[in-house]
């Protein structure tokens, strides 16, 4: 745009308005766009000096990823994701985010933090009414402990994710990518994949999640990140709970970063020109947890049909919702029970009710 539009009269020399108007507006969309794309090249660095956190893959027409291992509650994170992406100049930033999480990115740092450390009603319900009963359960559960380190940190989750969204914005022509797979298929994968008893026990320990966390903890576990870490201590006796919530999406985020390195096609001057490819460059901005299984995944044939179905549900996944919902009713009824008994007493024990009783007494009495 700053090549392709007119000079505003601010930025014009009073000697000659008319004759660069004419020079800029002569300005094809074909060369305003290669104007900007070498702009671009010439910032892009040849040897970018790139954080330790940074994996570099490779794809077979050439394309290069560079995929940033973040902690998600980390400020060095942030410098990470800012530092590469300002050194390789990308034409896609892919971010561990899906639709269902993309508000985030636009909120600012304040309102996320209260957002993060509140757990209400008014969120269960749309977590139920968005992923079911047993899947809202669960995504309050792990909410519940990322509000623990939120609270714990005073820091709002997903900083480097906003960092990667505003450096994208200031470079030309990238494209910003949300590469997750979406919260609903993956908790609903997660329940299908527990038993009964699984659940109960997941629940329980998610609950009770205490543990202190330091700035310094977090530092330290760089080379793993945090959440995933914790997440992963509570899920590793459960596999197929490992499976879905992490090895799954693993595959996912490949993918996607893999169909976001497909070459550039550059722009023509007219239909009967040959159409001309370059390699992209992309920065994939992704839990240091996703790393290894990324690095695993890169050169294998992914289908991703089988990990974006959602299964039946299961016996055990019935009885627990009915156990739930039973509970859920029974508590509504039994304070319903408690507060008529507290108000009947208070009826009774007021006079005017007191000496209707005793009339009604001596009436029965006499008959």
């Amino acid at each position: 745009q700053a090549a392709a539009d007119p000079m505003s009269s601010s930025d014009v020399p009073e000697d000659g308005p008319k004759e660069t108007s004419s020079v800029s507006q002569s300005i094809s969309d074909a060369d305003a766009f290669k104007i900007l794309l070498e702009m671009k090249m010439k910032k892009r660095q040849k040897k970018p000096t790139l954080p330790s956190t940074v994996t570099e893959l490779d794809t077979e027409d050439g394309s290069k990823v560079y995929v940033v291992g973040t902690a998600h509650f980390s400020d060095s994170s942030k410098k990470d994701v800012v530092k590469t992406i300002q050194e390789v100049q990308p034409d896609v930033v892919v971010v561990e985010l899906c639709q269902y999480r993309v508000s985030m990115l636009k909120m600012d740092e304040k309102t996320l933090l209260k957002e993060a450390k509140e757990i209400n009603l008014e969120k269960l319900q749309q977590a139920i009414k968005q992923n079911g009963v047993m899947s809202g359960l669960m995504q309050m559960l792990l909410l519940k402990v990322s509000a623990h380190i939120t609270e714990q940190l005073g820091m709002a989750p997903g900083g480097e994710f906003r960092e990667a969204f505003k450096e994208a914005s200031k470079v030309p022509f990238c494209k910003f990518h949300l590469g997750d797979r979406p919260i609903p298929v993956t908790f609903k994968r997660a329940i299908a994949a527990l038993s009964f008893w699984q659940k109960v026990k997941l629940a329980w320990g998610l609950c009770f999640l205490s543990d202190p966390i330091s700035k310094d903890d977090v530092e330290k576990c760089k080379q793993k990140d945090l959440l995933e870490q914790m997440m992963a201590e509570m899920i590793g006796e459960f596999p197929d709970l490992h499976r879905t919530i992490v090895s799954e999406r693993d595959i996912y985020l490949t993918y996607m970063l893999k169909q976001a390195a497909k070459q550039i096609e550059l722009p023509r001057a007219s239909e009967t020109e040959p159409r001309k490819y370059i390699p992209a460059v992309v920065v994939g901005v992704v839990g240091m947890g996703h790393v290894p299984g990324i690095e695993k995944n890169w050169n294998s044939d992914l289908n991703i049909q089988e990990i974006m179905s959602v299964p039946p549900p299961s016996a055990s996944s019935k009885i627990f919702k009915f156990v739930i919902k039973a509970t859920v009713f029974g508590l509504m009824g039994y304070g319903c029970y408690r507060i008529g008994q507290r108000t009947l007493q208070v009826i009774l024990s007021m006079p005017a009710a007191q000496s209707y009783l005793q009339k009604l007494t001596e009436i029965r009495s006499q008959h």
